[in-house]
C-alpha cells in the first residue's frame, strides 16, 4: 500500500475556491480503482490548513492516479490557492492493507 499524507495551507481569500476544488477532487479520487481511501480534514490548530490522507493499493495504482485528468487539474489550480508550499509524507508500506482497529479505544 502507498500511504500519502499532505498538509495544504490555504489562503484565507481562497477558502471557498479550495472547498469546491477539494470536494470535486475527492469525488474523483475515490472512484479510482486503485484507491483504498481518501480524506480531507481541517486542522483543529491551524484553521486554514487542510490535511489529506490517501491510500493506494500499490505503486502502480499511485502511478495511474498521477496520470489522471483530475490530478492535472488539481495541480494546475493549487499554486493560486495555497499560502505556502504543501508538506508531504509518502510511505510505501507493503505490509499494510488499509485501516485496522485501534486497540486502545472502543465504544462503551
Amino acid at each position: 500500500m502507498i500511504l500519502i499524507t499532505v498538509k495544504f495551507p490555504i489562503r484565507e481569500d481562497k477558502l471557498d475556491e479550495w472547498r469546491e476544488l477539494s470536494a470535486d477532487y475527492a469525488r474523483n479520487v475515490t472512484q479510482e480503482p486503485g484507491n483504498e481511501f481518501f480524506e480531507f480534514s481541517q486542522s483543529v490548530t491551524e484553521p486554514n490548513t487542510f490535511v489529506c490522507i490517501e491510500g493506494f493499493r500499490d505503486s502502480a495504482a499511485g502511478e495511474e492516479h498521477m496520470a489522471t485528468e483530475h490530478v492535472k487539474t488539481f495541480m494546475e489550480k493549487m499554486p493560486d490557492i495555497v499560502s505556502a508550499q504543501p508538506q508531504i509524507i509518502y510511505v510505501d508500506a507493503e505490509e499494510v492493507d488499509g485501516f485496522g482497529p485501534m486497540g486502545e479505544i472502543q465504544p462503551r
